[in-house]
């Protein structure tokens, strides 16, 4: 990459990167890649911002590590109670500053907000290639329904906000122009993984039952694409209740469709009541809209 090309503030989604390829976020990855990104942009202002679960969910080794970067201010937590579980704070940071975004989330529910997400060179994605390391490239953020969604509200209430004008940045680096490249194994840590969930109470939607049943995957077969079940683990941390529906079963459970991006999730017997059902078809139906706990994210699938 040339320097000179390159952008010259960015702020880099700190939890965003340091789960990249991870159910949990890693202090050590994030300075890696910082230092990675660093490296190939030595001109750039570099801000990492974390959200404020981030040192409760990293190693306890690492917490000392990550006291420290809060205190000498090379790790910006937003304050107390603001909204948006940090993507809020990083967008406002980076509109302040006309900076850049290291991140490979699409912030979708802010894209009526901060146009300019649209802009080339606003949105950089990184990710650790086996054998290569860091390899950081351009990205446009990936609209879907709740983009579609922030954009319909905010034309209802008249036009987007005032955080939507396109704010000037630095254009992006060559290299971050080319395809991404495609490894011939998975980053490290993960290929795929299982979401497992705690059936808690139906939505109130009726039963679909000409609804034709998924297949439920083999033993050790991945269930999940790695880069839906990042965006999944991301935004649904364990004990955050999502909406599914009911579209396979299995042995020992039952499997559930979660969102648009089709992320699946398993709800074992043990975890549909008490005591457990003798088979998941005497409390669910394929086609039934449920309500489901997060609990636990399976490495191995």
């Amino acid at each position: 990459m040339n320097p000179k090309n390159g952008p010259r503030h960015v702020v880099v989604d700190g939890s965003n990167i340091a789960t990249e390829g991870r159910s949990l976020p890693s202090l050590a990855q994030l300075s890696e890649a910082v230092a990675s990104f660093m490296e190939e942009h030595p001109d750039a202002t570099i801000t990492v911002v974390v959200d404020a679960t981030f040192g409760h969910r990293i190693d306890k080794r690492e917490t000392a590590e990550f006291e420290a970067g809060i205190s000498n201010n090379e790790l910006v937590a937003p304050p107390a109670g603001a909204i948006g579980r940090g993507d809020a704070f990083v967008l406002s940071i980076a509109q302040k500053a006309g900076a850049s975004i290291l991140s490979n989330d699409s912030f979708q529910e802010f894209h009526a907000d901060y146009e300019w997400l649209f802009d080339e060179g606003r949105l950089i994605g990184g990710k650790p290639v086996p054998h290569v390391g860091w390899v950081f490239v351009n990205r446009s953020p990936v609209r879907g329904p709740v983009s579609r969604k922030a954009i319909q509200g905010a034309k209802l209430r008249g036009g987007t906000k005032r955080g939507a004008r396109r704010v000037p940045a630095g254009s992006g680096s060559p290299l971050a122009n080319e395809p991404m490249p495609v490894p011939k194994s998975p980053p490290p840590r993960r290929a795929g993984s299982d979401v497992e969930l705690s059936s808690v109470a139906a939505d109130g939607a009726a039963p679909k039952p000409n609804v034709a049943p998924a297949s439920a995957p083999r033993a050790g077969e991945v269930v999940n694409e790695l880069m839906p079940f990042l965006e999944f683990v991301e935004h649904h941390p364990i004990g955050t209740s999502v909406n599914g529906i009911v579209d396979a079963y299995s042995s020992h459970g039952a499997y559930i469709s979660i969102g648009s991006d089709g992320v699946r999730g398993y709800i074992p017997l043990r975890l549909m009541s008490d005591p457990p059902p003798p088979s998941a078809r005497k409390v669910m139906q394929i086609g039934e809209a449920v309500t489901v706990v997060v609990v636990s994210f399976a490495a191995a699938r």
